[in-house]
Parts: structure tokens; sequence; C-alpha cells
């Protein structure tokens, strides 16, 4: 046999088979069609209903506001309130704050603080009195606290104490006071207002009211830096 037959008989190279030439077309994948259950169609509009309802809720307590009085400008204890010292805000108010609703606001002008007001605050109705921090038949006496003398429990409006006379030993001599077994004399007070500490000192002045009667007593007593606060038990109050 010649070689050209030889090369004519030769398979081509690279060539495929006849079957693999001939591959016919894919079908694509069979996909099964998911089946709905009632049941979690049901749950699922019921936690949609839940959520707006929940939002709701949300919304009404938020738009559910109050209007209260409000003190815009410092007031001292004792001092009368008028209309400049008050303001007016709307708040979602929750029920255990106890504030001065704004058709009220006539019933508290004209009253006087019972304690230090600040700006930005809320008006409660036990912050404010009719009656006079100083009661008829009573003084007002002025008594300055060095810091080592002043209580660990903060001075508060209305809180009743013990004004006690502690002379010096010489001062007692000069006097003629004679030491007696019944301890040293005490004149009974009540804290009207208590200021802050002054700084660089830090002493403290407290208005004290007492009777007329002990009123010049308790003065010379302060005068002397012979006079002592004393706090008297809650039981006492």
């Amino acid at each position: 046999m010649s070689k050209t037959k030889e090369r004519t008989a030769a398979p081509t190279a690279g060539a495929l088979p006849q079957q693999t030439q001939m591959a016919g077309p894919v079908a694509p994948p069979r996909v099964s069609a998911r089946r709905r259950r009632p049941g979690v169609i049901a749950l699922s509009l019921a936690l949609i209903a839940a959520g707006g309802a929940g939002v709701a809720v949300l919304l009404l307590q938020v738009g559910d506001r109050t209007d209260v009085v409000t003190v815009v400008r410092d007031v001292q204890v004792g001092q009368v309130l008028t209309e400049q010292d008050l303001g007016k805000a709307s708040v979602a108010l929750d029920p255990a704050v106890k504030a001065v609703r704004v058709d009220k606001m006539d019933s508290v002008v004209g009253k006087r603080a019972a304690v230090e007001l600040k700006p930005g605050s809320l008006l409660s109705p036990f912050q404010v009195t009719k009656d006079s921090l100083v009661k008829a038949g009573e003084q007002l006496v002025p008594v300055g606290l060095k810091p080592e003398q002043v209580p660990a429990t903060a001075l508060v409006p209305g809180q009743k104490v013990q004004l006690v006379h502690v002379p010096t030993q010489g001062a007692a001599a000069e006097a003629g006071e004679e030491p007696g077994t019944d301890g040293p004399r005490s004149i009974a007070g009540r804290v009207v207002k208590a200021s802050k500490a002054a700084p660089g000192t830090g002493v403290v002045v407290v208005d004290v009211a007492t009777t007329a009667a002990d009123g010049p007593t308790v003065a010379a007593w302060v005068s002397a830096d012979a006079l002592r606060l004393v706090l008297d038990s809650p039981e006492n109050t």
C-alpha cells in the first residue's frame, strides 16, 4: 500500500466520535410548585396586625400630652410667685408625676415658694404654700455655720432644730454663769431657708424662725459665736 492511501485511511487528529458530535437539546430541571398553607398565611396576617396595633398605641401615648406650668426663672424660698416667674409647656406626663396644670395657674400665682425653684423645672403643687414662712409672733434669725458645723443631712424648709448655747469658759465666767447640771440652754427653732456654702469660706447661712421672745437671745448667741444648731429627730418634726 502506498503512503498516499495510508494518509487517506488514517483518522483525522482531534476528530470527535460521531456520537458526541450530534448531542441533543438539554431539558431544563423541573421545579415543583410550593403549596401555600392557609395556617402560615393567617399567622403572618395576625403578626402584621399586631405590629400595626402596637405602633398605633405608641403614637397615641406620644400624642397624649398635658399642658403644665413650668418655672422660668429663679425663685427663692418664701418669695411670692408672679406670672413672670411661670411659663407653660406641653409634655407627656407620667401619672406618678404631680404637676400644676395650666388651667390651675391662677391658683399658684400669689402664693409663696416653699422650696427654692429653678428655671426649666415643672411646678408641683407641693412646692408652694399660702402661708408665710415666718408666722405671726415669730422672728427670723440668720445663723452662720462653719463647714465643720454644717450637718451632713441637708437642711430643708420646715425642719425643726434646737439652737444650743455653747459659750466659751471665759465668756461664761464673765457673764456670771455657773456650770449647771441640766446641760446647756437651748431654744427651739424651725428652718426657713438654708443657703449654699459660700465660696472660699464654706459658711452656710440658715434662716431660723423662733418665737419673738427668743429672737433677741438667739441673735446675741450668734454674735458671740456661742451657738450651735442641732437637728431634731424626725419624730419631733
